[in-house]
């Protein structure tokens, strides 16, 4: 934590923090350990403020473990992958250290990508360089000795065109390049740690958990669909008892995909067709009364993320975790998710009224907590997060008081189901939101390019 002086980042040192690194992007390390870092630092200076503490110099009182020093900036040359003589773990540790932005600029077929979401294959086959396989929108390219998938790709700007992140197969497809690849899917609940995939299912000590590492937590209409159908199978298994929504390691889920939509030919059909499919994977979990479901959030939601969660019975969330139940800086975008049924049903009315309107900032697990938005919030890192969450799982499983939880879970949404249909909720908010999508005024659509192509309000 550093005073500001007239140098940027030279000022006096109030407090520090060091992290070990996980093998993971720089926008994962940011919104964990940075995170978690900063916090405690920023505590600590506060404190040294109030007490009338002398901040440390930058040089001699700063502990010698403090390795920090003045770093020239990082070039896309520096960055540049060989694909004839980098390794594997070389261009994962390049793409990721760019992750977020700026990315690795690289070549593909006549044009120039920004490379985002690199996951090791660890099966080696084909000629470096080139790109040998595609699976749910990511493509697999050769290294010397393996091969990387990459998820995303940001055709590079020109002085006359801009362009936006999207799945990386999307991204070629606009460009009007065919990579020639295969289409290689892997079923979600078939064992293997060694390749790339968005959604997986696991099954221990009869509880479900299904994982779905969806990028920036963005969820297109295709993705739910998948989703869908593989919470219809967790659903379909018997001798499980409990179902955990796991999300990703740093997003849960931020609600439909705005920028899949916004490259699509209609961007209006595509809003409709995604808002549709992620309210049918919504209203599957509401009405499962066959199993117990918990949403565990080792990352952030928001905009229809928040309701998604709030679908299970039971929500948890790691300490860090930030939530914003907000659809309105999009252009006013009424949402839909059945958030008019899921949030009342957890923080009633009045609250609802208040979080869903302007202006709202996101809020933290422990307000979460006290409003009745989540159920609780532990783990100070992603690892101890989910060991209790498997803890909760299991008890909430086998503890004696699993049936007694299943009939009153039946009971409740039968009499809600009584006094106000499911469906119900979900025509009065898609007739809100078919007016955003295809009525004459145009917010949405414009808040949405404003939003992909970041060009601020």
């Amino acid at each position: 934590m550093l005073q500001a002086n007239d140098e940027p980042d030279a000022g006096k040192v109030w407090a520090t923090r060091q992290f070990a690194m996980r093998g993971a992007g720089k926008s994962s390390l940011y919104r964990h350990e940075v995170r978690h870092a900063a916090i405690e630092a920023l505590v600590e200076a506060v404190e040294r403020i109030v007490t009338r503490d002398e901040p440390r110099q930058r040089r001699g009182s700063v502990s010698p473990a403090v390795k920090g020093r003045a770093r020239p900036l990082m070039t896309q040359d520096i960055r540049a992958i060989d694909w004839a003589a980098d390794s594997t773990e070389k261009v994962v540790r390049k793409i990721r250290a760019g992750e977020g932005h700026p990315g690795v600029i690289d070549s593909i077929g006549d044009g120039n990508f920004h490379l985002f979401g690199a996951h090791p294959e660890g099966v080696p086959r084909g000629q470096a360089g080139e790109i040998i396989a595609r699976r749910t929108g990511a493509l697999c390219r050769a290294t010397v000795d393996g091969a990387v998938w990459i998820t995303h790709l940001k055709r590079q700007d020109t002085a006359a065109e801009r362009h936006f992140k999207l799945p990386a197969a999307d991204a070629l497809a606009l460009a009007g390049i065919d990579p020639g690849a295969p289409e290689v899917p892997i079923a979600p609940s078939l064992p293997a740690n060694d390749t790339y995939r968005e959604i997986a299912y696991t099954e221990s000590g009869g509880v479900g958990y299904l994982r779905f590492e969806f990028y920036n937590g963005a969820m297109s209409t295709d993705q739910c669909m998948r989703l869908r159908e593989t919470y219809t199978h967790a659903r379909a298994q018997r001798h499980t008892k409990v179902i955990v929504l796991l999300g990703g390691e740093d997003y849960f889920s931020n609600g439909i995909h705005l920028n899949v939509i916004e490259a699509a030919q209609d961007p209006a059909a595509e809003s409709w067709r995604n808002l549709g499919a992620i309210d049918d994977l919504v209203r599957d979990i509401v009405q499962t009364d066959s199993h117990l479901t918990i949403s565990a959030l080792g990352g952030d939601a928001g905009a229809g993320g928040v309701p998604f969660a709030l679908a299970a019975d039971y929500v948890v969330a790691r300490e860090d975790a930030v939530l914003n139940p907000y659809y309105q800086h999009m252009g006013g975008l009424y949402g839909s998710e059945y958030w008019t049924y899921l949030l009342p049903r957890r923080v009633g009315p009045a609250t609802t009224a208040r979080i869903t309107a302007a202006p709202f900032r996101p809020v933290g697990t422990r307000k979460a907590i006290r409003m009745g938005l989540i159920d609780a919030a532990f783990g100070a890192d992603l690892h101890e997060f989910r060991g209790r969450t498997v803890q909760l799982a299991e008890r909430l499983a086998h503890d004696g008081l699993y049936q007694p939880r299943l009939r009153d879970k039946r009971r409740r949404r039968t009499l809600d189901e009584r006094e106000k249909p499911l469906q119900a909720y979900r025509d009065e908010e898609l007739a809100r939101c078919h007016a955003c999508f295809f009525g004459p005024d145009r917010t949405y659509h414009e808040a949405r390019g404003r939003f992909v192509y970041k060009l601020g309000a």
